[in-house]
């Protein structure tokens, strides 16, 4: 029997992350659909599954292969320096460092082929720009660190898939930055995504920006018209079911209802609102266009919270589910192999 290994980020070791992370390793229904090694700092995985009273044991690998599957065991390479003396809850420019270097390592053993996916914990964006690592997030970071010159953000929750034209911008930015070819690109990485997932024909729709999409021109300044529709009949041309620009205040709800697969929003809160109606711990964030399968959390470091041993694994289970479902199955990844 086989199954993927998925290289999971510890994250800001000042945040969440580490409790998290050991919280949902320790679950059996996770150990029964993965194999998985954690890029971070053992000494703080043992501190988080102490505060936690995860009944895990953290093992420290040197390398990806020595990962082997077994109950109660969290594998662990250690990335960088020590982490284990830094407070939790609080912000620093190490604890931003420390995420950065996660996030490199994981990327250069995804790109030698020796991780299936890998996951993300959540990271600070102001410890990290103390570090000297100035990105508005995983996202953009990941595509630096790949060589991707555009990817997107697609964030997913129970009944509702929803894909970025622009993301971590000002409102005006994001409305100039759109033009007809960034939004058909967008449409074909989430149609594309979804086909791999096992969606054999994708139904899409596509917001508008004004308020009831123009309403023919009533609103706005014909944005729906020379930015998003040569984009929709793009895609309608090649026999995919993509409609729009549509209502964005109606077009989720008929989304939640069923009527579509994936909703392509046209800027970050007209997106993100609706998923984070559903619950921060259901949503996941997966980034599309890179070399390979990346999932995250969607929350953050929550430094209020950290060190308490109280924080909710769920959302890193749902991103975690995620990776092994898109995970490549076609044996150019490495799977572990297992009794």
């Amino acid at each position: 029997m086989t199954q993927p290994l998925i290289g999971i980020t510890m994250g800001d070791p000042c945040g969440v992350g580490p409790e998290v992370i050991v919280k949902a390793l320790a679950r059996p229904d996770i150990h029964a659909r993965m194999a998985a090694v954690v890029l971070g700092d053992p000494q703080r995985l043992e501190q988080a599954a102490h505060l936690t009273g995860s009944a895990v044991e953290v093992r420290e690998v040197q390398r990806c292969a020595e990962v082997r599957k077994t109950p109660g065991v969290v594998h662990c390479l250690r990335v960088g320096e020590a982490t284990s003396a830094l407070p939790f809850g609080r912000l620093q420019p190490a604890g931003g460092a420390a995420a950065y270097a996660y996030i490199a390592q994981a990327v250069r053993l995804a790109l030698a082929g020796e991780l299936s996916a890998i996951c993300t914990a959540p990271l600070n964006k102001e410890a990290l720009h103390a570090a000297g690592h100035r990105y508005p997030g995983h996202t953009e970071m990941l595509a630096q660190l790949t060589g991707t010159p555009e990817v997107s953000m697609l964030l997913m929750a129970p009944r509702l898939r929803v894909i970025h034209v622009t993301t971590h911008i000002g409102l005006l930015d994001a409305v100039e930055r759109i033009e007809p070819g960034l939004v058909e690109r967008t449409i074909a990485r989430g149609y594309t995504l979804l086909q791999r997932a096992g969606v054999a024909a994708p139904r899409v729709c596509v917001c508008g920006i004004n308020p009831h999409a123009g309403e023919n021109g009533l609103f706005g300044r014909g944005e729906e018209e020379s930015k998003i529709q040569p984009a929709v009949e793009v895609c309608r041309a090649r026999g995919w079911d993509v409609q729009g620009p549509l209502p964005a205040d109606t077009l989720f709800y008929r989304a939640l209802r069923g009527d579509f697969d994936l909703v392509v929003a046209m800027y970050h809160d007209q997106g993100h609102g609706p998923v984070k109606v559903l619950g921060l711990d259901a949503g996941v964030n997966v980034t599309v266009g890179l070399p390979f399968v990346r999932t995250s959390v969607d929350h953050g470091t929550a430094f209020d919270i950290a060190g308490k041993g109280v924080a909710d694994e769920r959302s890193l289970v749902e991103a975690l589910r995620q990776a092994v479902e898109l995970a490549p199955t076609t044996g150019e990844r490495p799977f572990i192999s297992f009794p």
